[in-house]
């Protein structure tokens, strides 16, 4: 049997998919199962993108410009200028099939095999899996769940810093701990990128959803117009995950120049998904103001429900619409798979994705999971009852 390569070997499973077929099993016994386990939201998409698909006239689905299509661009040029960046133009949007798309462009642009990139940790878990896909070492640095997942001390980032370090990526608002970074913090991270001549790859595709502080884009800072490069996705945004359709936003020229010759080997972005986002952006802030509003409030619910349950612990997060629980257990991973295969309460399980698989060093947050809060919060309330009686069974075992 001819072999696999070594990115096979090496290419980790994902911490929110993994028990599937766990859930499955599940299923198959005619359990409900909530999922908290992904970040799939339950809020409809914009009544405007249904309606785009619905009122297509299109003779042939084309490719478009491998940029992405001009009109989309001017949406996410006006989207942006709301935000307070009016420098920006359709030319500083490179669209890709995703926030995935834009993450791996940026990651084969900037480095070379064996560079590395220093992300504070837990983080999205698919940064491991383009760090394989691109031959890029990830430089972890542990943030504190007692501290709420704070920026670690710049001072850690700047020991590992090597001349193989090309960038500090974040996610701001993170995913999974939902941690909004603070312009003390980014101060810091902006004069250090700036003193060792490296790009900040700022990940922000929550930044609508914050809660008790404004968001600070990386794009604020005009000392970082050759060194910022920001991740963009309407997945979130609008509800819109299926569409699969992202960008990578940077005022370097000669970045953006290198990133359309990716763009070209692929050929384009998706046609229908940027005629649907494009429709989505008109009259959207109505709609992401109610958006922001339910996750506000699923957020105060849950994390308070949860921390009412004996032995967890979960900081309030910032933004996104996960939190990181600290179980009483010594494998959440196996606690997670036993309340799916072993477990129900009324007919009923719960979902949740083990938290280790959000770090790169091994064997950290093997006591944590991340819950997604995209169910309404009468499920939650439930979900959240199934997870107490899970623990006390899980315990008394």
């Amino acid at each position: 049997m001819p072999k696999l390569s070594h990115k096979a070997d090496q290419m980790p499973a994902s911490p929110i998919r993994k028990l599937m077929p766990s859930a499955d099993i599940a299923m198959q016994k005619g359990l409900n199962v909530y999922h908290l386990n992904i970040g799939q939201p339950d809020i409809p998409s914009p009544l405007q993108s249904i309606e785009a698909m619905h009122e297509w006239n299109i003779p042939v689905l084309a490719y478009t410009r491998s940029e992405g299509t001009l009109e989309y661009r001017e949406a996410l040029t006006t989207y942006y200028h709301g935000k307070g960046f009016s420098d920006l133009t359709p030319s500083n949007f490179m669209v890709t099939n995703g926030g995935s798309e834009a993450l791996l462009f940026t990651l084969s642009l900037i480095a070379n095999a064996g560079d590395e990139i220093i992300i504070p940790e837990p983080f999205y878990a698919n940064y491991n899996g383009f760090s394989v896909q691109t031959d890029v070492n990830v430089v972890p640095i542990s943030a504190s769940i007692e501290s709420g997942f704070a920026l670690p001390d710049i001072a850690d980032f700047e020991k590992k810093i090597t001349d193989k370090t090309r960038a500090i990526v974040i996610c701001h608002p993170g995913n999974p701990t939902g941690y909004l970074y603070s312009k003390e913090e980014l101060d810091k991270l902006r004069d250090l990128v700036l003193k060792h001549d490296l790009y900040l790859i700022s990940d922000e595709v929550y930044r609508e959803f914050t809660y008790d502080e404004n968001h600070i884009s990386v794009l604020a800072y005009p000392d970082l117009a050759q060194n910022a490069i920001v991740i963009d996705s309407e997945s979130k945004r609008f509800s819109m995950c299926g569409i699969r359709l992202g960008a990578m936003i940077s005022r370097n020229e000669e970045l953006l120049a290198a990133a359309m010759k990716f763009a070209q080997a692929r050929l384009s972005p998706v046609l229908v998904s940027q005629i649907i986002a494009t429709a989505a952006h008109r009259e959207s802030a109505g709609y992401l103001m109610q958006a922001k509003a339910e996750y506000s409030q699923r957020r105060n619910f849950v994390v308070d429900a949860l921390n009412r349950i004996d032995g967890v612990f979960v900081p309030k997060p910032k933004g996104a619409f996960y939190c990181v629980a600290k179980l009483p257990v010594e494998n959440a991973e196996d606690f997670a798979k036993w309340m799916l295969e072993d477990f129900e309460y009324n007919g009923e399980t719960v979902m949740v994705a083990p938290n280790t698989g959000f770090y790169s060093t091994p064997n950290s947050g093997l006591d944590e999971v991340r819950i997604a809060y995209v169910l309404e919060i009468s499920e939650l309330d439930k979900a959240v009852k199934i997870l107490e009686k899970g623990l006390e069974a899980y315990r008394a075992r």
